[in-house]
């Protein structure tokens, strides 16, 4: 006698995991897409608002430069090519003192945030502090931590570190907080420790919140570091930006400025993109979409 029932059902995990990169890849696309479309229709509502402005305010072109005129000294003038060897030299060491402030204030608040989690006392303590710390100027502290840690990296971390400390503590430590409880209270049941509620839940789902905060603070870092320069090591843009407003070099002014915005602008898109990424694989809603 012939026996009826369903078919078994097929193996569905590489398939699955397939069409699980295959959707990851094609929405990873799109928001660079969406991101580089952002960036063109940013950078074309700067240049007009640029004209517009220095028009209304009937700025005198020797001093207020127009995109033409920085497009000259950057490309179409003979002395072009050294011109923008000379900024993107200055630049490289910008970035390199904005990504050493950036890593010292996102690692600090990391391990600050997770420390407010597992004790919360702490945070009820030193959080009101450390908002007090933020409201004081940080030019104001400059001269004192430079005497603390002096003209060198430490002085560059330092400085950077600040900047980006208090908004990425802050959004980190909302992230934690808006962690499930459920899900907290069924990693203790099932023997985890606070340690390990923090690592399996609370990260995860602080991820959107970590981002935000970077976001935020990629533009911090870069002046931080600009500041340091300007204040303490007498190198980079922040320091040329200065000399050249002294010396009246507007035109290399202007490019300076216009530099700075654009490399700012992009590691802005460029930590999207990354978050959209991050996200997908190892975010709260991974998964589920």
């Amino acid at each position: 006698m012939a026996t009826t029932g369903a078919r078994p059902a097929a193996p569905a995990g590489p398939r699955h995991e397939a069409l699980s990169s295959a959707s990851l890849a094609a929405s990873l696309l799109r928001r660079t897409a969406v991101l580089l479309l952002t960036l063109v229709v940013s950078t074309a509502v700067l240049v007009a608002a640029w004209y517009l402005l220095l028009e209304l305010l009937d700025v005198d072109p020797f001093v207020g430069k127009r995109p033409a005129d920085v497009y000259e000294y950057l490309v179409r003038d003979e002395d072009a090519a050294a011109n923008r060897g000379e900024i993107l030299s200055l630049l490289a060491t910008t970035l390199a003192h904005s990504t050493t402030g950036f890593v010292a204030g996102l690692a600090g608040a990391l391990a600050v945030a997770s420390l407010f989690t597992l004790v919360r006392p702490l945070e009820f303590a030193f959080m009101p502090l450390a908002m007090l710390l933020r409201s004081v100027p940080l030019v104001a502290m400059a001269p004192l931590i430079g005497s603390i840690s002096g003209r060198g990296l430490a002085g560059a971390a330092t400085i950077g570190g600040i900047v980006v400390f208090f908004p990425v503590l802050v959004n980190i430590a909302l992230g934690l907080r808006s962690a499930s409880p459920q899900a907290v209270d069924l990693v203790r049941v099932n023997g985890g420790s606070r340690l390990t509620a923090l690592r399996k839940v609370a990260l995860p789902s602080a991820l959107p919140n970590l981002f935000a905060a970077v976001r935020i603070s990629v533009p911090g870092a870069v002046i931080g570091a600009m500041l340091y320069e300007w204040l303490f090591s007498g190198t980079g843009l922040g320091a040329e930006i200065f000399r050249a407003n002294s010396q009246v070099q507007y035109s290399k002014l202007w490019a300076i400025v216009v530099v700075v915005t654009f490399s700012t602008i992009v590691l802005y898109t460029l930590v999207s993109v990354l978050e959209t990424l991050v996200l997908a694989r190892w975010g709260p809603d991974a998964g589920r979409r």
